[in-house]
């Protein structure tokens, strides 16, 4: 009679216990999990000038490596305007020769020129000596002897002439038009730099290691510069990014470390780290100021990226976190 007695209460504060537990497991809220997706850098090739697509090294889902030629594009107007420019470069450098020399047989010609002067005025010292001296005796006139003189005095200023123009052979063109030559040798040479970029352009290298993702060029097509090519993602530096109300931040900051599960990939956990959180433009709409009376809450995106390497990790698939146990 007494262990029944005992036994009674005990029995009765098992079922309580029972049935209080029960009820906390009833009325506990469920676990909060936010969804989020992988994401990794993409990059649109566009070619910076005109072409027709002349060969295609990649297509759809290959990976290529930063620097790998992917396309090749012709343009002939290019190539005549590469052309056209260094057959101006070599003219202009021509010109900055000439003005810079002169010919030998011009510099001969103009010592001849001189010899011919330096001949006349001695030629003519000697006449003016004979008629000074025929003057004396009679044997000449005065007219005759100031002729002498004039003839000497016009091959003296030929002379000059002469050794003038023999200096100016020598020294060559002035420093004016040694100037302007030598610009218009540099101005030719930056255009056909600009050129020969241009031309360089038609070849169209990976800018990134990564797969492709989008082509759009076709062979033999035309396409203009700015227009895109292909899309590169970059698979070795994937991260996760979420979309959060503010409210699901609090005690969140950057480098802040907690667990995310890859569905496509398996159940296990990655522990990924914050490294960026950003506001968004909108507000979300399931918290509406209408609806609750309270102030709106706007949406932020977290961004986190996986501590260690995961394979398979593709833009797109879906990441889960508990975000309740964080």
């Amino acid at each position: 009679m007494t262990a029944s007695r005992i036994l009674r209460p005990v029995i009765a504060l098992a079922v309580l216990a029972a049935l209080g537990i029960l009820l906390w497991f009833a009325t506990r809220p469920p676990p909060l999990i936010v969804q989020g997706e992988v994401s990794a850098n993409r990059v649109d090739i566009s070619p910076r000038v005109s072409g027709r697509i002349a060969k295609l090294n990649v297509d759809v889902g290959d990976n290529v490596e930063a620097g790998a030629v992917i396309a090749v594009l012709e343009s002939p107007e290019l190539t005549a305007a590469l052309h056209m420019t260094e057959a101006a470069l070599s003219v202009s450098q021509a010109d900055l020769a000439r003005v810079n020399s002169t010919r030998p047989e011009t510099i001969d010609a103009a010592n001849a020129e001189l010899a011919a002067a330096a001949a006349d005025v001695t030629l003519y010292q000697e006449e003016s000596a004979r008629q000074t001296r025929l003057i004396t005796t009679g044997a000449s006139t005065q007219a005759q002897a100031e002729q002498a003189a004039r003839n000497l005095e016009a091959a003296i200023r030929k002379r000059e002439s002469a050794e003038a123009n023999v200096r100016l052979v020598v020294a060559g063109s002035s420093k004016e038009e040694k100037a302007l030559a030598a610009a218009q040798v540099e101005q030719t040479r930056a255009s056909l730099n600009q050129q020969q970029v241009n031309v360089s352009e038609l070849t169209i290298h990976a800018p990134i290691s990564g797969q492709v993702t989008t082509r759009v060029a076709e062979l033999g097509e035309n396409f203009s510069a700015g227009a895109p090519l292909f899309s590169i993602i970059d698979l070795q530096n994937p991260w996760f990014t979420f979309n959060l109300r503010e409210d699901l931040l609090r005690g969140l900051k950057v480098g802040d470390d907690f667990d995310v599960v890859v569905p496509a990939i398996g159940p296990d956990k990655t522990a990924v780290k914050v490294t960026m959180i950003n506001a968004q433009g909108q507000y979300a709409t399931w918290r509406a100021t209408r609806a609750t009376g309270d102030f709106d809450l706007r949406t932020f995106e977290v961004r986190a990226v996986p501590i260690k390497s995961v394979d398979g990790l593709r833009p797109g698939m879906s990441v889960i976190a508990a975000w309740s146990e964080r």
